[in-house]
């Protein structure tokens, strides 16, 4: 393939942008090489700069899940537009899309949208200190929960210590509140209430990891972690920003029959556009303002386009019965493709697999959490991702990135990416 227009607009993206990009994973830093500029997208399809066309299975990095540029999204945007993009008043669309998201997921009586999943994050972390009056919070090592400053943290020195900045521009002070897990060990978990036993606000978490690969939680580790929650008073906050409106119409607590206390959304919420939301119940909700102490506010939120995308996305995924199956189906089908191909070639690896999401690692051994991902060869995954570029087909120019199916894509699509993934591989 030719990447010439690509490279030349990444040169000039540099001279006006840190990195030629808007967010770092799209540098292609992981594997190397130039970054593949989009000029349009339709369905499963991705078409660059260049001419060529690309089989997309990172759809946005999720939002997609019923096809780029989907036309009954597209013209609701188109039709909400002409009637005006931005007003800072509330706007009836608002309403309908909370009452809609509200009967599809459990557990959550009202709802608010904010305008990323960052933003969704950061604002339940808030609510669930002022709603305990604790600061603590503890997090999962491989568990991204966007930029803010109280998720940029590494882990400290053993089981009960605090983490420390992982970047530059997070304090210290920030980071003594932030306490860090390993994901799907509940034993770790354990260790850290006892040594702060009525001070910890809540635990956030992915309750299926996406951003160290695909990483399911195992069985009881989410119900672990609510009885945990329960006899110490702290908040469990699941950030469904990837799985929510995924996996199910109510995300992994339907999924997983585990209530959470506040669930944050993002991605299939919006359609496609910037939007995020957070939700629980209505006494913990009513602790917001203008109702409540805990203050949050937003000039763009509830952006009429963004509503107008997302109550379209999710009155499709609401009416289609079968939507979920199909997904499922699909990437079952994917997997037991990809699972061929790599045994037939004796390569070590292991997929891992929730509904529509799906991740491939170059490592024999189970993969479970953040340091068993980190295990994968990923000097393979860099091979195997450039050389899948090559024969048409773009996965997430990172080894700890999920993968993302959409149904839009046709058996003859999963067909032609497995076997490119077998003329991949064959080069190993």
């Amino acid at each position: 393939m030719v990447y010439k227009r690509s490279s030349e607009l990444f040169v000039e993206a540099n001279k006006v942008i840190p990195g030629g990009v808007n967010s770092p994973v799209r540098a292609f830093k992981s594997v190397g090489g130039t970054p593949i500029f989009v000029k349009s997208a339709k369905g499963p399809y991705l078409f660059d700069e260049d001419g060529n066309k690309l089989i997309d299975y990172i759809n946005s990095w999720g939002p997609m899940i019923l096809g780029h540029a989907h036309e009954p999204v597209i013209n609701a945007i188109t039709e909400r537009a002409k009637l005006g993009t931005s007003f800072g008043m509330p706007t009836e669309l608002e309403t309908k899309i909370a009452e809609l998201a509200v009967s599809m997921v459990p557990n959550i009586d009202k709802i608010r949208f904010v305008n990323s999943g960052t933003e969704a994050c950061m604002s339940a972390i808030r609510l669930a200190r002022g709603y305990t009056k604790r600061d603590k919070i503890i997090k999962f090592a491989g568990c991204y929960h966007g930029h803010s400053d109280s998720f940029l943290i590494q882990a400290g020195s053993g089981a009960i210590t605090f983490g420390s900045p992982n970047s530059p521009g997070v304090t210290e002070g920030t980071a003594k509140d932030t306490l860090l897990a390993n994901y799907n060990d509940i034993e770790n978990v354990k260790a850290l209430f006892e040594a702060n036993k009525n001070e910890i606000a809540a635990i956030i978490i992915e309750p299926v990891a996406g951003n160290m690969g695909c990483i399911p939680p195992k069985a009881g580790f989410l119900n672990a972690l609510r009885e945990l929650c329960d006899a110490d008073g702290t908040m469990l906050i699941f950030d469904e920003v990837m799985t929510g409106f995924r996996l199910a119409k109510g995300g992994a607590q339907e999924l997983y029959n585990v209530k959470a206390d506040i669930v944050c959304f993002g991605k299939v919420i919006g359609g496609g556009l910037p939007v995020g939301a957070f939700a629980a119940k209505k006494e913990i909700m009513d602790y917001l303002a203008p109702i409540g102490p805990v203050y949050q506010a937003g000039t763009l939120s509830g952006n009429p386009l963004a509503m107008a995308a997302g109550y379209e996305m999710l009155k499709e995924l609401n009416s289609d019965k079968d939507i979920y199956k199909r997904l499922e189906e699909k990437t079952a089908y994917l997997y037991e493709g990809i699972h061929k191909v790599l045994s037939d070639k004796e390569i070590d690896f292991t997929i891992n697999r929730v509904g529509s999401m799906i991740s491939v690692h170059f490592d024999k051994n189970e993969v479970y959490d953040f340091e068993t991902a980190k295990k994968g060869d990923n000097d393979s995954f860099k091979k195997f991702f450039h050389g899948l570029v090559k024969e048409g087909v773009y996965i997430a120019p990172s080894a700890y990135e999920t993968w993302f199916i959409t149904d839009a894509l046709s058996y003859e699509d999963l067909d032609f990416t497995i076997n490119a993934i077998n003329k991949v591989v064959s080069n190993l």
